[in-house]
């Protein structure tokens, strides 16, 4: 049997209050003149017949449509997409709002942000690929906006993106905690923050240890199992070999799987290695699995929500919603079985 669907005037009748006293109170009307007894009492008696008001009714009202774009660059297309989504609608959940996702193109973003704000959606979120300064389309101007995985250079929307430099010092201190002092480092050729902080990372970790940074460990390559392999080969067949190697990502990590196979070198007994990114199906698939670095995706899109509703006053007062300065959150290191003490 259908049960009749619960209304406002149920919830008026259950409390003994007023249906338009009902209506202020469980849309947090400001002018409302009511005891903290009488909200409480609404409050409970709407819980208890399960009322929930009409959410498009208020956002007509306060001229919202209560749905945030995710404009996402081809993040559509990577295994770290989903995490991100996952992250930014989860938060729009706990704010009753709704994602909107459309996926873009490089050369399409100013097309597609235009095609979210005729949604008439309230706010965007702007994912990028990877890790870079962009500047955003003018279209998002008259717009809150926030971007997520690179940062704005005109400083004009908050922007969230890893700590490269935090995560590489956490991949360098999990090796030096166990004991390798010649350490290799397979870097990106790519001229991106991600290959700037990382390498930073990596020499600030040995100077820190009281090692010397040895420039002959350092070897850049393609950020693809191919260029992984020819790092690795590079570095391994040093004279002097480091006894673990540091990949830029899990992609070059699974080429120096490839090579220290190749060149007679068991993983974790002869050499160490670590990656970055967390690509599970890459890190986990690996023998041994890969210790590595975890890109912070759920993270920065919940984060992202979250600083796009203050910026529509959705939060409490914040002395910071107009603070474009990015943020950077850490990346964990992710413990598997690819590091070892090295071999005497």
């Amino acid at each position: 049997m259908n049960r009749r669907r619960v209304g406002i005037k149920d919830v008026a009748a259950e409390a003994g209050v007023s249906v338009t006293t009902v209506s202020h109170i469980l849309n947090d009307v400001d002018f409302l003149r009511a005891s903290d007894e009488t909200r409480e009492r609404v409050k409970d008696a709407a819980k208890r017949l399960g009322y929930g008001p009409n959410r498009m009714a208020r956002g007509l009202r306060m001229q919202r449509s209560e749905m945030i774009g995710l404009l996402s660059e081809e993040i559509a297309t990577t295994p770290h997409a989903g995490r991100i989504i996952l992250g930014a609608q989860n938060a729009a959940r706990r704010h009753g709002l709704t994602l909107v996702i459309i996926n873009t193109e490089r050369d399409d973003v100013a097309a597609n942000a235009t095609a979210l704000i005729r949604q008439q959606v309230d706010g965007v979120l702007y994912a990028t690929m990877f890790h870079r300064e962009i500047t955003p389309p003018t279209e998002l101007d008259g717009i809150p906006t926030v971007v997520i995985d690179s940062t704005d250079r005109t400083g004009t929307h908050p922007a969230v993106a890893p700590d490269e430099r935090g995560g590489a010092r956490a991949a360098m201190q999990e090796l030096l905690t166990h004991g390798h002092r010649r350490i290799g480092f397979m870097n990106n050729v790519d001229d991106v923050p991600a290959t700037r902080e990382r390498l930073a990372g990596y020499r600030e970790s040995l100077q820190q240890a009281g090692i010397t940074v040895d420039e002959t460990l350092v070897h850049a390559a393609p950020s693809e199992s191919p260029g992984g392999y020819e790092a690795a080969r590079a570095l391994l067949g040093l004279p002097d070999r480091p006894t673990a190697l540091f990949c830029y990502n899990d992609r070059m990590a699974m080429g120096a799987y490839r090579a220290a196979a190749e060149m007679g070198l068991r993983i974790p007994q002869d050499v160490s290695i670590v990656g970055f990114d967390n690509q599970e199906i890459i890190a986990e698939g690996l023998f041994p699995a890969l210790t590595t670095v975890a890109l912070p995706h759920y993270e920065m899109g919940e984060w992202a929500l979250e600083r796009l509703v203050q910026l529509q006053g959705g939060s409490p007062a914040d002395d910071h919603t107009a603070d474009t300065e990015p943020v950077f959150l850490p990346c964990p290191i992710v413990r598997r079985e690819s590091i070892a003490t090295p071999p005497r």
